[in-house]
C-alpha cells in the first residue's frame, strides 16, 4: 500500500526499489545472490529488540587458496563459516561452528590475525550482559570468559578489538561509556577491582587495577557521557579514536594516555568511526544523518557529507580504490611504469597508493594528487560511497589536470531532517603520528579499523609525567606486543548470571562538565554548516529491506550485512564473473550450485 502511494504521487517507486548493482568511475559492481550468507534456514531474523549483526573477517592461510573465514552474529546465536566470496557460492548448510546463547546476546567480536592458522583461531565476543568470551571456532573450544560474574563492568559490550601487534592484549569498551584493557593471561578476580587514578584530562580518565596480584582489567578508561559506541586504533596502533553518545570524536595516543584532539558532533551521538589507510583522516557519522571527515595532523573538520536519511550506522575506507594521479608531469619522478599502475586494480594498487601517500609526506610539493574512496550505511538502509579530493584535502594549493567526482558546494542551512554531521578540532597545533605507511590491511571487521600495526619499538607508557604505577602497566601489558606467551587452555561455563557489585563510580574523577551545544557550534570544536565543504556521495543506493550494520571493503568485494541478518557480496568490477565460470567447472551439469 504504502509503495503503491508513493509510486502514485511520482518517483516513489524507483526510491524505494532494492538495487542489486551500481556503477562506479571503475566499474559496475554487482550484487552476487550465491554469495548470500545467512542462518542456516535462510529465514528473515525478526530483528526486533535485538543487537545489531556484525561480521568478522580472518585468514588462516591454510595454503589452499580459500583460507578465508567469516563470523557474523543474529540474535543469539554466532556462526562462524568458510568463506567464499566471489569464488564459489555459500554453503550454509555447513558452518563450521554455530552457538546459541541463553539470556545474552552476542554484540561484536574480533580475530587475531597475529595467532590464526588452519588449526586454530582466537575469537572473542562481547555480549549484551557484559561479558567477553575467548572461543577457538575451529577447534570448537571456549578458552576464557572475561567479567564473568558482571564485577567489572554491567552495561552492554559495544566494541572489542585485540591491540594491534599484540597476541593477548584486547580493549573491550561498554555502553557505560568507559573501556578496559585485558590480558588474556590474567583472570579478573573474584571480588569487584579496586582503582586508583593514572592519569586524568579534559573528559576522560584513566586508571590502573589495585591488587596484590596482577589481575583484569589491567586498564579502565572513562570517556566523555553515555556510551562509547565505537573505537578504532590508527593503521600504526599508536593512537585510539573514541566516538561517543555525547557527540564527541576524542583521539588518544594509546600508550601515553594522552588526548591528542577532539571535535562535536553537529547533532546527536557519534555511533561510528574509521581511519584512513595512512592514518591522516578519521571519519565519523552517528545521528546527525552525517559523515564527517576529521584531520587527523591539523585536528580540524575539512569536510562533512550529506546523502544519508537517517542515522549513520558504519563508516569505512576502501584501500583498494584510492586513486593516485599526477599533477604535473615535470613535478613526477617515478618511471612510466610506476605513472601507470594506478590504473592496476587491487591489492598490488592498494601498496602502489599507500607507497605513494609516503612520497607525499616525505615532501612539501605535490607530485602526486589524491583521492579517498569511502563508504557509509545507514539505518536508511542505503550505501553511500565518497570520494575525497584534492579540492578538499588542499583547498589553497592549485587542482591538478586530474578531478574526481566529488561535488563541493557551500550550504547555508543544515540538511532536512537532523541537520549535519560535523565534528570539530581543538584547533591545537599537533605533530603527525609519523610518515610510516602500514601494510596491506588484513581482511577484519571494518578494515581500516583493526589493522595489524608494524610496530617494533617498546611501549611509551613510562612517561615521567606519570605515577610510578604506570611500570608495572607497561611491564605487564604493552610490552608483550609482538611476544608470543602460552596458557594451557581450560574451559568455563559460560555462566551469565547477573551478580550485584560494589560500585567503583566514586573514583571515576572524569570531569563532567556538560558541553552547551550553543556554545560549541561556530568554534573549531563543531564548526558551522557552511564553514566547511558538504561532500556529495558518488552512489546512494537502497540495497536492503532492513537497517545497514555492516560495510566492509575486500580485495575482490564490498560486504554489507543487514537486521534482517543477511551477509551480502557486492563483487567489484572485472570479479563478477569469476562466481559463474568457477562452479560451472566444478559442476557436471555445468550449472550454478
Amino acid at each position: 500500500m504504502l509503495l503503491s502511494k508513493m509510486a502514485a504521487e511520482g518517483g516513489g517507486k524507483e526510491m524505494n526499489e532494492i538495487k542489486t548493482q551500481f556503477t562506479t568511475r571503475e566499474g559496475l559492481y554487482k550484487l552476487l545472490s550465491h554469495s548470500e550468507y545467512s542462518r542456516p534456514n535462510r529465514v528473515p531474523f525478526n530483528s526486533q529488540g535485538s543487537n545489531p549483526v556484525r561480521v568478522s573477517f580472518v585468514n588462516v592461510n591454510d595454503q589452499s587458496g580459500n583460507g578465508d573465514r567469516l563470523c557474523f552474529n543474529v540474535g543469539r546465536e554466532l556462526y562462524f563459516y568458510i568463506y567464499k566470496g566471489v569464488r564459489k557460492a555459500a554453503d550454509l548448510s555447513k558452518p563450521i561452528d554455530k552457538r546459541i546463547y541463553k539470556g545474552t546476546q552476542p554484540t561484536c567480536h574480533d580475530f587475531n590475525h597475529l595467532t590464526a592458522t588452519a588449526e586454530s583461531v582466537s575469537l572473542l565476543v562481547g555480549f549484551s550482559a557484559g561479558q567477553v568470551q575467548l572461543i577457538d571456532p575451529i577447534k570448537k573450544e571456549t578458552s576464557k570468559l572475561f567479567n564473568e560474574e558482571r564485577l567489572i563492568d554491567k552495561s552492554r559490550v559495544t566494541c572489542v578489538k585485540w591491540v594491534p601487534g599484540s597476541e593477548s592484549l584486547f580493549l573491550v569498551a561498554h555502553s557505560s561509556g568507559n573501556m578496559y584493557l585485558y590480558n588474556v593471561e590474567h583472570t579478573c578476580g573474584t571480588t569487584a577491582p579496586h582503582y586508583q587514578l593514572l592519569k586524568q584530562g579534559e573528559s576522560f580518565a584513566v586508571h590502573t587495577c589495585k591488587s596484590k596480584s596482577t589481575r583484569n582489567p589491567l586498564l579502565k578508561w572513562t570517556v566523555g557521557e553515555g556510551a562509547l559506541n565505537e573505537f578504532a586504533f590508527s593503521p600504526d596502533g599508536k593512537f585510539l579514536a573514541c566516538v561517543s553518545q555525547d557527540g564527541f570524536l576524542r583521539v588518544f595516543n594509546f600508550d601515553s594516555v594522552e588526548l591528542h584532539g577532539t571535535m562535536k558532533s553537529y547533532f546527536g551521538g557519534l555511533l561510528c568511526v574509521c581511519w584512513s589507510p595512512d592514518g591522516k583522516y578519521i571519519v565519523t557519522g552517528g545521528e546527525d544523518d552525517l559523515v564527517t571527515v576529521w584531520s587527523f595532523v591539523d585536528c580540524r573538520v575539512i569536510a562533512r557529507g550529506h546523502g544519508h536519511k537517517s542515522w549513520v550506522s558504519v563508516v569505512a575506507f576502501d584501500p583498494y580504490t584510492t586513486s593516485v594521479e599526477e599533477s604535473d608531469p615535470m613535478e613526477f619522478s617515478g618511471s612510466d611504469e610506476d605513472f601507470q599502475d594506478h590504473l592496476h586494480f587491487g591489492r598490488d594498487r592498494a601498496n602502489s597508493t599507500q607507497s605513494r601517500l609516503s612520497k607525499r609526506n616525505s615532501t612539501d610539493s605535490r607530485p602526486v594528487s589524491v583521492t579517498y574512496r569511502f563508504g557509509s550505511v545507514g539505518q536508511d538502509t542505503q550505501l553511500c560511497l565518497w570520494d575525497l579530493t584534492e579540492d578538499i584535502l588542499f583547498p589553497h594549493q592549485p587542482l591538478s589536470r586530474a578531478r574526481t567526482h566529488t561535488n563541493v558546494m557551500n550550504a547555508t542551512s543544515p540538511p532536512a531532517g537532523s541537520g549535519g554531521t560535523n565534528p570539530g578540532s581543538n584547533g591545537n597545533s599537533i605533530t603527525t603520528p609519523g610518515n610510516s605507511v602500514p601494510p596491506p590491511l588484513p581482511r577484519s571487521n571494518s578494515l581500516p579499523h583493526s589493522a595489524v600495526s608494524n610496530t617494533g619499538s617498546k611501549s611509551s607508557v613510562m612517561d615521567g609525567a606519570i605515577a610510578s604505577g604506570v611500570s608495572k602497566f607497561a611491564t605487564l601489558s604493552l610490552h608483550d606486543r609482538k611476544e608470543r606467551h602460552h596458557e594451557k587452555d581450560h574451559k568455563r561455563n559460560h555462566s551469565m548470571g547477573h551478580i550485584s557489585s560494589k560500585s567503583s563510580d566514586k573514583l571515576n574523577l572524569v570531569t563532567k562538565t556538560k558541553t552547551d551545544p550553543a556554545k560549541t557550534l561556530g568554534t573549531p570544536l563543531c564548526p558551522r554548516m557552511e564553514d566547511v565543504p558538504l561532500l556529495e556521495p558518488l552512489i546512494c543506493k537502497k540495497i536492503a529491506h532492513e537497517r545497514l550494520t555492516v560495510l566492509i571493503f575486500l580485495e575482490d568485494c564490498i560486504v554489507t550485512a543487514c537486521q534482517e541478518g543477511f551477509i551480502c557480496t557486492w563483487a567489484r568490477p572485472g570479479k563478477v564473473g569469476l562466481l559463474s565460470s568457477q562452479n560451472q567447472a566444478n559442476s557436471p551439469s555445468g550449472t550454478v550450485v
